[in-house]
């Protein structure tokens, strides 16, 4: 689709959050005729309202009326909207298109999308790409999860060489056109089961990343996991060229055969043409195994885009992480603190705790996502000396694992914080990694792990 296809569309946007606002300011410099409807309240929006105060558009809040949905040119949903509600069926009965922000901004941007999926990793991943892509000296725009939404990067008018984008399922459940020049696939696990009725349904929206598979699509998977080789089977996938990456020394004949990346010692292997490269991550900053996955992905999605040797091995080699994914605070009365305010499922919270040998004070909580947290009990056992469990998910975390090590139910989570330094000991770490998203009580998970660290940096 062409930007001057919009002029005089009618759009209705659901969803007046930092995706709407991006929305409605890019459909309406190309004339597109906006209404914008939430079931928040004037007051609830006061912040957004005023970024959109300037546009000629109309807002339907406190509810979603049927009838301002129809006739309607397109409806587009942001990411935070379920789009299994009834109303949205009863829409595309009557024939109009209900589709999400990913999906309808794709359609109008020509540059390469570089889209990285996946239950854990994805913004490390998506950093690491963007940063060796940047040193290299390609022209870059972050999307998505990661960076600004797509419609952000329309309204701008930007012009990049690549757009490194992080899709979540949420941004995925819509794809019907968008066809990505990669596909980075970091793992699979439950997740956003509040959202998903099953893992099959979340596990089918993240699928959809694969609809316009071609052999112009290069397809990069993580061969260590099992429901992505299931998924690899799958004819669509196939039609790509795909590319494997792996920690398992047992695979490195078949990947550098095909070729991908492996991990052997302090080193990784690339193929992507005639020639095997090295890198060394002897000086890695990142800490778990899963980094190097996380490393091996970024590598071979930048090397196939152009991004020299030299660039991507200055960028590894330096990479400390982004804040709030089990990034080190400070040492306090020779106890170790880490915010993983990140982790927001079962997976990144083991992935975690693989980190530590044991001695681990572990804080978590958060907004109850119908997630089943007993197979953490072993990891739990052996490694955390105190549970510290606070916020709406508290009595069910305590019922699935709270048996396993000394635990505390806490009413705030500044109390939570606190519990953990008074119980901690020289030698001890204390761990933020909340398994949960943070609405319950925070806005985000940055502010989460901003209010602990906070806390963290007035201890002595």
């Amino acid at each position: 689709m062409e930007l001057s296809e919009l002029k005089d569309k009618k759009v209705l946007v659901v969803g007046l959050a930092k995706t709407g606002v991006a929305l409605a300011r890019f459909l309406v410099k190309y004339g597109a005729q906006v209404t914008i409807s939430d079931h928040k309240s004037e007051a609830e929006l006061a912040y957004y309202l005023e970024q959109v105060e300037d546009l000629p558009l109309q807002l339907e809040l406190e509810g979603h009326s049927p009838k301002s949905f129809l006739n309607k040119d397109y409806v587009v949903l942001s990411p935070g909207i379920p789009s299994h509600l009834k109303l949205f069926e009863y829409i595309k009965m009557q024939g109009v298109e209900v589709t999400g922000e990913f999906e309808f901004c794709s359609r109008f941007i020509k540059e390469p999308l570089l889209v990285v999926t996946g239950t854990n990793g994805k913004t490390t991943t998506s950093d690491l790409i963007y940063q060796a892509l940047q040193e290299s000296g390609k022209k870059v725009c972050a999307g998505g999860n990661f960076g600004q939404p797509l419609s952000e990067y329309l309204y701008t008018g930007e012009k990049a060489d690549f757009l490194v984008v992080e899709a979540s399922s949420f941004m995925l459940e819509h794809v019907k056109q968008m066809t990505p020049q990669n596909i980075i696939f970091t793992n699979l696990a439950e997740d956003h089961l509040d959202r998903y009725r099953s893992m099959e349904e979340y596990v089918n929206a993240k699928r959809k990343i694969f609809k316009n598979v071609s052999d112009q699509t290069t397809v990069i998977l993580n061969a260590d996991d099992r429901a992505i080789l299931e998924l690899a089977r799958d004819p669509s996938v196939q039609k790509g060229c795909l590319r494997y990456f792996s920690r398992k020394k047992s695979l490195e004949s078949q990947i550098m055969k095909i070729g991908g990346a492996i991990l052997i010692g302090n080193q990784i292997r690339v193929r992507i043409g005639p020639e095997i490269e090295y890198y060394s991550i002897e000086n890695n900053k990142l800490k778990g195994g899963h980094s190097y996955e996380n490393i091996m992905a970024a590598i071979l999605t930048a090397r196939i885009n152009g991004a020299n040797w030299e660039s991507i091995q200055k960028v590894i080699s330096a990479y400390t992480g982004r804040s709030h994914r089990l990034s080190y605070v400070r040492k306090v009365g020779g106890v170790r603190f880490y915010n993983d305010s990140k982790a927001t499922n079962i997976h990144s919270v083991m992935k975690a705790l693989d980190v530590f040998e044991d001695n681990v004070i572990l804080i978590m909580g958060g907004k109850d996502t119908g997630l089943n947290y007993k197979p953490l009990a072993e990891r739990i056992q052996r490694k955390v000396k105190n549970l510290i469990l606070v916020g709406e998910a508290k009595e069910k975390i305590n019922r699935q694992i709270g048996d396993y090590s000394e635990t505390f139910v806490i009413g705030t989570f500044e109390e939570a914080v606190l519990i953990a330094h008074q119980k901690s000991r020289i030698g001890d770490t204390v761990l933020l990694s909340p398994g949960y998203p943070s609405f319950d009580i925070f806005n985000s998970y940055e502010e989460r792990g901003e209010v602990f660290e906070n806390m963290v940096n007035q201890f002595y």
